[in-house]
Formats: C-alpha cells, structure tokens, sequence
C-alpha cells in the first residue's frame, strides 16, 4: 500500500500528459511585412533609401560587439519604428534587460506601431501572464513557436512529445519598418547584454541595412505564418485589466535602478541610430545574403536543399586558404573532424575558438567536443578555448569581432579565405544542422574577414588557452598571462569531478542530440 499511492499519482500524471495535445491553429489573422514601397515612406526607409541606391544590391553591416551597444541598438530601432516591428527570439527573459525591451515593444506599440513577437516557447519561462497581456494590446500579436501544452512544469513535456519538443527555433532577429535588421547570436537576457556577474556572454550581432532586410522578412513571414506559431490566446490565460500597465510601472522601475544606468547611458550617448537616420553612419557595404531553415525542419519534413548547411555550403564552398571559425558550442563529430582533416591536408590553415570547460555554461556539449580535439590537433587544426571572466564583464572593445571579454563565449561567426564571413545563430554542431531552425547572413567583406583573422592573431592571448599536444599524444594548455606563459597539464579551472564527468558523457552515445 505505501508504494500504491505513488504509482497511482504517477500513472494519473503520465495520463493526463498523454491526454494534452495542441489546439487546431484554426483561423489566424494573416499579415505580412511591410512591402519595399511601405517601407520607404518611412523614417528609417526615407534615411536609408539614398545610402542604399548608392550601393546597389548590397548591404550596409554595422557590427555590434559590444554588449552595451546590442542592447541600445534594439531600444533605438524600436524607438525609430513608425510602422512595423518584426521580432523573432529562442530565448526572452523577464529579468531587467528582458523587461526594458519588452516596455519598449508595448511603447512603440501605444505609438500605433504594429507589433508581431514571435517566440521559441522553450526561452518563455515565468513570462505567461506578460505575453499574454501584451497580446491584448490593439497594436501587438505574439506567437509561441512549437508550444509546450502544459504550461507548469514545462519540463514535463518532453515526457510525452519528446521528438517534437527537442525540435526549437533557434533564430534571432529584430527587423523595424522593414528597413533595417539586427541578427546575430544574442539572445533577449542579462546575460546577453552583460548586466550579470555570474554568467556573462561574449556574443555578436549585426546591424543591417539594404538588400539583405527584404530577405529577413520574408523569412520572418514564413515562420510567422508557419505551421509551428501558435496565438498566445490559444494557449495562456487572458489576463486581468491593468496589466499592460503594471508592466509599463515595473519597466520604469527597473530603468530607474542602479543596475539599469549603464543602459541609459548607453542610450543617451551612442549615436549610431542618430548617424543611421542621418545617412552617415560609418557601414562596411557588402554583398550579404540569408541563410535561414525552413520552418519545416521543425515538423522533420524539411528537405536537405532547405536547410542552412546545404545553403552555407553552396555560398561559401570548400575554403582554399584559410577557415577562422567561433562557435560556442563546438561539436565537429567524426565526419566533421575527418572534413577538417582534410581540408588541412590540401592546405588549409584552420583555427578554432570555443569555449573552455571552465567557462562553458552547457558541459554536455563540451563533451562531444573534448573527444575530438586530439584527432583535431594531430591533423592540424588549432585550437583555441575561451577562458572563464570571474566577476562580470569587462567593457574592452579591444576584443573585436568577439566582443568584450566576458565569462563565456557566445558568438557564432566564421571566416573563409579572408573574403566572407558567416554572422548567425547558428553553431558548429549536429542540434543546429540537423534539429533546430537557424538564420544568418553570408558577408563578402574582406574587411570583416580580415577582422576576425586579426583577432586571433593578435586579441587571444589574455583571453583564451591554446590546446597542444605534447610527445606522447597528450593534451596540454598554454595560458598568457602578465607577459608569462603558463602550461596546464590538465584542464585549467577545472575540478576533477568535472573532467571525470565529461569524459563519462564523452563515451555515452549522445552526440547526435548536442
């Protein structure tokens, strides 16, 4: 009798789980972007429209490195917006940058702006009663991407919809008046715009004007209209009257804070959006153009031709020279390590970023990476690890593509030949080929590319390992310091628990879901 109990409560759970199922999407409004024509009577259309026929069939790429500046940059953008506002997350926190930036979305949308928000329901904790309220305003719809059913504890989802649920959208975009973009690997969060001392994320977007908006929404269009995003009102309780208002009063508390006034200050003294408007922001003009899953990759019907790596490999082929690639979490598996093999043996010098065990915020996926890297160093590939930042972020543009230098690596770029760049969401590992939707811009920028090459040259040193391998084939770590070169026979910053731990998830056969 006393194990009754439990098993019953279980088998009422796994019932009730096994009973949830989706809503019919039914009749969702429609919508769709702002035509090119809509867009140039804008603001930002009639700022941008001479920069833009003056460079014909390119881009204008402004990077943003800095944590400070992605955050403004999004305010500024949504401040500019007159018409539309198109905004696509994997990951929206309610913390104090979360929440500023949702009050600016609910502001532009007061102003008549229309608004559609379009989230990855998995990045979506505690934020139910705020999205709802915002779906309420005149002015603002937000989609959940392959929602959870049960809305508490999300977790228990997985239980019962296991092959559905691991499928997420994994792309990042804030689009204003179908006339200028951000994209790039910061999510929505503290964390991402350096305002927390634990974690702190050294990431990298993009600011985009030209050719290359049109692009990113459209693609905003199909998954919005995709099979996958589901009306908040299919799924979360309306709220209360007067919530739209309590978030409008928390948001101004929070900018209010001590926490929140490197945040206003960014956005009293950063120009750039002023420069946009005004036609003589400094822009590196390029060719840029889009990869981006099709949204059916979620239901597992995609077809190759339509999925990023397909579309990667057929804009930038098989590098000649030279490959500089970042990549948080870096799972190259043994087809991928045989593919850099070979490219070193014809010639080609490759290099890698990633994050050390000590600063990797997910250790399962550093897994798949460590049992790769004697394989990787004895065929030729360099190796680089990011190094923990205890204490927060350091605000030093000096680390170029890669941002400031904080606690752990983010940024999802790469180069070839010194000619194009890759800047997205999207990581070298089999989740974002093969399970996750993904989207980011193919640059030819030499100046770009050039950049990133530089950064390892010269940027490295203070803030990352180089992994070797000594005589007898074993793995050590060179660490620069004070003008010192220091050598880690073991993992730097690591107990060893934590390197038993990965070796253990090492041999397990989970590589296909990192």
């Amino acid at each position: 009798m006393l194990l009754a109990k439990p098993l019953l409560m279980t088998t009422l759970c796994l019932s009730i789980l096994s009973g949830c199922s989706l809503p019919p999407l039914g009749k969702r409004s429609e919508s769709q972007a702002l035509t090119p024509e809509q867009a140039a009577s804008t603001p930002l259309g009639r700022s941008i429209a001479p920069l833009a026929a003056a460079h014909p069939g390119k881009s204008g790429i402004y990077p943003l490195a800095d944590p400070y500046d992605a955050f403004a940059a999004r305010v500024m953008l949504a401040r500019a917006a007159e018409r539309s506002l198109d905004v696509q997350y994997y990951i929206w926190h309610g913390d104090m940058t979360g929440t500023m930036l949702l009050e600016a979305l609910h502001a532009a949308a007061d102003r008549g702006v229309r608004i559609r928000l379009l989230l990855d329901d998995n990045g979506t904790s505690g934020l139910d009663p705020v999205l709802s309220a915002l779906n309420e305003h005149p002015n603002m719809e937000v989609r959940l991407y392959n929602p959870f059913v049960l809305r508490w504890p999300k977790p228990l989802g997985y239980v019962t919809d296991f092959s559905r649920l691991n499928r997420r959208m994994h792309n990042k975009s804030f689009t204003a008046d179908n006339s200028a973009t951000i994209i790039g690997g910061r999510n929505i969060g503290d964390e991402y715009f350096g305002a927390t001392k634990d974690v702190v994320f050294t990431d990298l977007d993009v600011l985009t004007i030209g050719a290359a908006v049109h692009d990113v929404s459209v693609d905003f269009d199909r998954y919005w209209a995709s099979e996958s995003a589901y009306p908040v009102d299919l799924l979360l309780k309306k709220t209360e009257s007067g919530a739209l208002k309590e978030l409008e009063e928390h948001a101004s508390t929070v900018e209010r804070s001590p926490e929140a006034a490197a945040y206003a200050q960014a956005l009293r003294e950063l120009p750039f959006i002023q420069q946009l408007l005004q036609g003589n922001l400094n822009l590196e003009w390029a060719t840029t153009r889009m990869v981006s899953d099709d949204p059916r990759k979620t239901l597992g019907t995609a077809p190759p031709e339509a999925m990023l790596p397909h579309q990667l490999h057929e804009m930038l082929g098989a590098p000649k020279t030279d490959l500089e690639l970042v990549s948080p979490y870096f799972v190259p598996t043994a087809a991928g390590t045989q593919a850099f093999a070979d490219m070193a043996k014809n010639g080609v010098k490759i290099r890698v970023l990633t994050n050390a065990l000590e600063a990797t915020d997910v250790a399962v996926v550093h897994s798949g990476y460590a049992k790769r890297r004697k394989d990787l160093l004895t065929s030729g590939v360099e190796l680089f690890e990011m190094k923990r930042r205890p204490g927060g972020i350091e605000r030093n543009k000096s680390m170029g593509p890669f941002g400031s230098s904080g606690s752990s690596l983010h940024a999802k770029t790469f180069a070839v030949d010194g000619q194009r760049v890759f800047v997205g969401s999207f990581n070298f590992d089999p989740r974002s080929a093969k399970l996750n939707t993904e989207l980011g811009f193919v640059i030819d920028s030499h100046t770009l590319a050039r950049g990133i090459a530089n950064a390892f040259d010269h940027e490295l040193g203070p803030v990352a390992y180089r992994v070797c391998l000594d005589d007898h084939g074993d793995l050590y770590w060179l660490e620069q310091r004070n003008g010192e070169t220091i050598r880690h026979n073991t993992e730097p910053g690591t107990t060893a628990w934590q390197r038993i731990s990965v070796w253990f998830l090492s041999i397990l056969p989970l590589e296909p879901l990192l």
